[in-house]
């Protein structure tokens, strides 16, 4: 598995690849969000995206690497929804057989939209990392191309054209906060940051209930959790990947972890102030800056909002 991180070069090559399938996301202010908060925030709305998810820049730019060899294999992966929606849609574009490996019991509503992008969905394992594996054992008895949620240098360097987009339009930006499940957005991120020279902070936001990633990171070593117990899947992790976590704990600035009332909290300060349905990793940023807001005052603050893809069951538990 190729390890190398991605350069700045990587991710102009992707936003090429990427051109004839996305249109870059908006970068909003929402006056009633800055009243919520006292703060100055922009909204980078990744959630605008087709599959709802920044995720879809990866997908396109793997699925749209590989060899003619490769894509007749097929592309099996595991992922929780997002993830496996990017895979879905660029395998769809792309004329490419793909199966997503889910735990038990994921969410529906996702499992239902990765089919509906053509892949094949197979449910098992207790959580992520157990799915995972199932994936890895069908990737080793078929040969198909298994695609790793982060540990893919082409998924970073799709992911990281968001971050182009965000310090082309605000390359005076103080302060970005990200999600951090496996990693990939706030690689791209740093990526694109160091490449560039910008003095920017990137902050990675997580949850108290799945605390692996934090731990390994202010830690000596990484990390195993015990569980990941948190309704913010895309945050929901109980290990560290090789590739994305030697990036950040070499270059993330600070990291902050939210409990479920915060995240909860999150979803309903999106929908009230910028009118967009964010699941729980999707608005953690913007939990995040409230959390943080005194060390972020006067600063011009950027908050990725990523995944919108929050089923009715959840939504109706967060707003009673």
């Amino acid at each position: 598995m190729n390890m190398t991180p991605p350069t700045l070069n990587d991710v102009y090559a992707a936003r090429e690849r990427l051109a004839p399938h996305l249109l870059p996301t908006p970068l909003l202010k929402h006056p009633l969000l800055d009243e919520a908060t006292g703060l100055s925030i922009w909204v980078k709305h990744e959630n605008h995206n087709p599959t709802c998810a920044f995720k879809v820049r990866g997908g396109l730019n793997l699925v749209g690497s590989l060899t003619t060899d490769e894509k007749a294999r097929g592309i099996v992966t595991a992922s929780t929804g997002n993830h496996g929606q990017s895979i879905g849609l660029a395998s769809r574009i792309h004329g490419v057989a793909c199966t997503v490996f889910v735990p038990e019991g994921n969410n529906p509503e996702k499992n239902a939209a990765m089919r509906a992008y053509g892949a094949t969905v197979e449910e098992g394992g207790q959580d992520f990392d157990e799915a995972r594996e199932h994936c890895e054992q069908r990737a080793a008895d078929t040969g198909a191309r298994y695609v790793h949620s982060a540990n893919e240098p082409l998924l970073l360097a799709g992911v990281g054209t968001y971050g182009l987009e965000v310090f082309e339009h605000l390359p005076t930006a103080d302060v970005v906060l990200v999600a951090i499940g496996g990693g990939s957005g706030a690689c791209g991120l740093i990526t694109v940051r160091n490449a560039l020279g910008a003095k920017t902070r990137i902050i990675g936001v997580g949850a108290v209930n799945a605390p692996a990633v934090e731990q390994s990171w202010r830690g000596t070593e990484r990390v195993v959790g015990e569980s990941a117990n948190t309704f913010a899947e895309g945050i929901a992790t109980r290990v560290t990947f090789d590739l994305t976590f030697g990036i950040l704990k070499q270059y993330l600035d600070d990291f902050v972890s939210l409990t479920e009332d915060e995240l909860a909290e999150g979803v309903r300060l999106a929908l009230r102030t910028t009118h967009n349905l964010a699941e729980g990793a999707g608005s953690a940023s913007l939990a995040a800056a409230i959390k943080l807001k005194d060390q972020l005052t006067g600063q011009r603050v950027v908050c990725i909002m990523s995944g919108g893809n929050l089923d009715q069951a959840r939504l109706k538990w967060i707003l009673g």
